[in-house]
């Protein structure tokens, strides 16, 4: 296995590189790991989903997984490098036309955003379909307290460019949105950040829906749910909570690395 992955004294440093091709290396790895991972989830519906993550050097550009190819069978040699003018630059495959129209936009609008993830999971598109912000019933939830939004409208697959423009304008600042009969959209300043705000999202998406099934939830105080917004909320809160799942899949499939 030829991971990047952090020393046993570095469980709670983010990484830094000594070269653009090394920090290449390592934002595709966990970009393949991520995809794993949702595969191990179960977030996988068909053709559809996506996760990416812009180039360190090629600002514009980013690297995306191949149209059709299952999230449990990606490598990093399979990810494609994708400038923002749509052509692929680097890798072999189709370019799913939807994750184009969404996430260019995205990375364009947002300097700041270096990863962004997307799935069809079945409790986050569920919770979408209610067309409804989360609320802070849990502490988990609380990472999103004030800062997600909702995409009130559905007007068929995003191949549009301009659908794309207006679902970043409205994601805004926040790391999170709900798409309105959809499903979610997360994203974060490294791939482990966005790929495990999409996880806790999903599994908060489905945490209220169980709750809801059996009576009314009670919510957590405002002061409190924005003290623990802080406290689980934050980019560096993010990127750890992806530290355990990225040992598990590392290990248990160190082919992701080819």
């Amino acid at each position: 296995m030829t991971g990047s992955g952090l020393g046993p004294n570095k469980r709670g440093v983010m990484p830094s590189f000594a070269s653009v091709e090394e920090e290449r290396r390592h934002r595709k790895e966990r970009l393949a790991g991520a995809f794993r991972l949702f595969s191990l989830f179960g977030f996988n519906e068909g053709v559809a989903g996506h996760i990416t993550v812009r180039d360190p050097e090629h600002r514009d550009h980013f690297w995306v997984n191949p149209f059709g190819m299952h999230f449990g069978h990606l490598r990093v040699s399979d990810l494609l490098l994708v400038s923002h003018d749509g052509q692929i630059v680097e890798g072999k495959g189709a370019l799913n036309a939807a994750a184009f129209a969404i996430h260019s936009q995205v990375h364009l609008a947002r300097p700041d955003v270096i990863a962004a993830a997307h799935a069809h999971s079945v409790y986050g598109k569920a919770w979408s379909s209610l067309g409804r912000l989360l609320d802070p019933i849990t502490q988990d939830a609380c990472a999103f307290y004030e800062d997600h939004v909702l995409f009130d409208d559905y007007t068929g697959v995003v191949y549009d460019l301009e659908e794309g423009k207006r679902i970043s304008a409205t994601l805004g600042t926040t790391k999170a949105a709900i798409l309105r009969n959809h499903g979610l959209l997360t994203v974060g300043q490294s791939v482990d950040e966005a790929a495990w705000w999409f996880i806790t999202m999903e599994r908060s998406c489905q945490a209220q829906l169980l709750a809801e099934a059996v009576g009314e939830p009670v919510l957590i105080d405002p002061t409190y749910a924005a003290l623990t917004a802080q406290q689980v909320g934050s980019h560096q809160a993010g990127w750890f909570s992806f530290q355990p799942l990225w040992d598990k899949i590392s290990r248990e499939q160190p082919d992701l690395f080819e």
